[in-house]
């Protein structure tokens, strides 16, 4: 449940722009801070991490993108909105974050075919250890502008970039047995390591993005607190149907709600209206429909 979530609104949006800035502007920096480091060390570990950067830039570069549209309000061609925008970058972010590995892979192989040392570790070391808290600043970041608005796009940045940190402190870490141990499959055997790492944050990354596409279910905890609430009015007697769905920061709940017969119709109305306002407070920024179902008629149920 997304009880940290605010409504939309102007901080809202706010928050997650200043998100998708923050991001596409590390990202730029730390490819002219690495590109230099590589250059000077010739470390195939220090060019991970510099591709990753530009394929880092690329992914915040298509979530500022995306989030922009997905903040557009409903129109006449989007009656439910923009929101699976962001679903749809954070997509192309698994992708290319697997486009990367796969280069990174074919780099680490050919230098275990012929290991060097590294030269000036030190200074590949000092970039790297800089990027590193850089990218745990942006992190922390992201993941409170995570809990405050559930992006989708927003968490799958933030979950490349909890890679980088893995990655770079991976880096330093092979620098530093390359360079004054003289092991020198230290190197590619990081960089092979770190591949793989990307490749399982990416498959990470592409299954949340799929579920939202694909219009998958809140979670089962989610939808027994919406069953909860419509049954906590004294004059509901069960609800049954309920769907749901989520597109970028709006879920989408709907179900039938049983109520006494002998009620009028607009006592009917009232007691809805209440409780979708009860749903509404326990998920902020959602469209609650729901359909009025009078006791005792002989209805067939999905059992799921």
């Amino acid at each position: 449940m997304n009880e940290t979530a605010i409504p939309s609104g102007p901080d809202h949006k706010r928050l997650l722009k200043l998100a998708s800035y923050a991001s596409v502007c590390v990202a730029a920096t730390f490819i002219v801070a690495k590109a230099v480091a590589w250059i000077i060390t010739d470390s195939v570990a220090v060019l991970s991490t510099l591709l990753d950067s530009f394929f880092d830039l690329f992914a915040s570069f298509t979530t500022f993108v995306a989030i922009r549209h997905a903040l557009v309000p409903a129109d006449r061609e989007h009656r439910f909105g923009h929101g699976k925008a962001e679903a749809l970058a954070a997509l192309a972010q698994a992708a290319f974050i697997t486009g990367s590995a796969l280069i990174l892979l074919f780099q680490a192989g050919s230098r275990a075919l012929n290991p060097t040392l590294v030269k000036s570790p030190e200074v590949g070391i000092v970039v790297t250890g800089i990027a590193l808290f850089i990218t745990a600043v942006l992190v922390i970041f992201q993941r409170w502008v995570v809990r405050r608005t559930g992006s989708i796009a927003i968490s799958a940045d933030s979950l490349h970039y909890i890679g980088d940190i893995l990655m770079n402190a991976a880096v330093i870490v092979a620098l530093f047995l390359n360079g004054w141990f003289g092991w020198l499959y230290a190197d590619p055997l990081f960089g092979a390591g770190i591949a793989l790492y990307i490749v399982y944050s990416a498959k990470n990354i592409a299954k949340d993005a799929l579920d939202m596409l694909m219009d998958r279910e809140l979670s089962d905890t989610d939808r027994q607190t919406i069953y909860s609430i419509a049954l906590e009015h004294p004059d509901t007697v069960t609800a049954h149907d309920l769907k749901t769905r989520q597109s970028g920061q709006t879920k989408f709940i709907q179900l039938h709600l049983e109520m006494k017969a002998s009620l009028s119709l607009m006592e009917a109305h009232n007691i809805t209206d209440d409780v979708e306002r009860r749903i509404l407070d326990a998920f902020p920024d959602s469209e609650v429909i729901i359909h009025q179902d009078p006791e005792g008629i002989e209805e067939d149920h999905p059992t799921y």
